[in-house]
């Protein structure tokens, strides 16, 4: 399954007020792993950035005054995202961003979900933590994922984030990145066996009835705060 997380950056809050986005960023994920394809691009607005989106992703007019229109860039970007199911936080925001821009350039190609699906990843996080803080950051803290470099919004840094956080919320790990880059090799799978016969057999350590009693009552927490959907409950029945 090809999936794109992305995030765009814009000059404030409102497309109907005229505001338009920054910058696009997106990564690439194949079977739930990172690859090392990005489409990443700054834009030239053709108008002033408001002061509060500024303190945030720290982008200038002065910086974007050399960079493309987004209708520069709207083909490529377009056929990055083709067919794949598009990952967003908070989607209808950058959705909404990006129809306006599509719409500026006079109609003629769509809508952005003609070209893909969306999952907005902050309605699965309502979903599985109601009433708990859903935002990014948030999530990075409940699922352990390092985002000790967001010292400011940036499209591009934000989908990789995101990344990282959405194969955890969905139960895969991917912010060790093992293995992902090259196949082992025969030495390096010699030198692991060696390895493993130097270590022994692993000590197998079984909960006592206390844990088992305390993880009992975790899952009953998760499953009714899920509305039944607890998959390790279903497994265990």
């Amino acid at each position: 399954m090809r999936q794109v997380l992305l995030d765009t950056e814009t000059t404030g809050l409102d497309p109907a007020q005229g505001h338009r986005i920054i910058e696009i960023g997106c990564v690439e994920l194949v079977g739930r792993r990172l690859t090392q394809r990005v489409f990443h691009q700054y834009l030239q607005p053709d108008r002033e950035i408001d002061a509060g989106a500024e303190e945030v992703h720290g982008i200038s007019a002065e910086f974007l005054k050399d960079k493309p229109h987004f209708g520069d860039v709207v083909d490529e970007f377009l056929d990055f995202i083709r067919d794949a199911e598009v990952v967003i936080h908070n989607a209808p925001f950058d959705v909404g961003f990006i129809d306006k821009e599509l719409s500026l350039l006079g109609g003629k190609r769509g809508c952005f979900e003609q070209y893909c699906s969306v999952l907005d990843t902050l309605t699965l996080a309502r979903k599985m933590h109601p009433g708990q803080k859903n935002n990014l950051d948030a999530l990075c803290k409940r699922y352990m994922v390092d985002n000790s470099q967001r010292e400011r919004h940036g499209a591009l840094l934000d989908a990789e984030i995101l990344a990282d956080v959405y194969v955890a919320m969905t139960g895969g790990q991917v912010a060790f990145k093992l293995g992902l880059q090259s196949p082992v090799s025969g030495e390096q799978s010699l030198s692991m066996e060696s390895a493993r016969a130097a270590r022994g057999p692993l000590k197998v350590l079984r909960a006592d009835a206390t844990e088992l009693s305390a993880h009992a009552d975790r899952l009953q927490a998760i499953d009714e705060a899920s509305d039944g959907e607890c998959l390790w409950k279903r497994l265990e029945s």
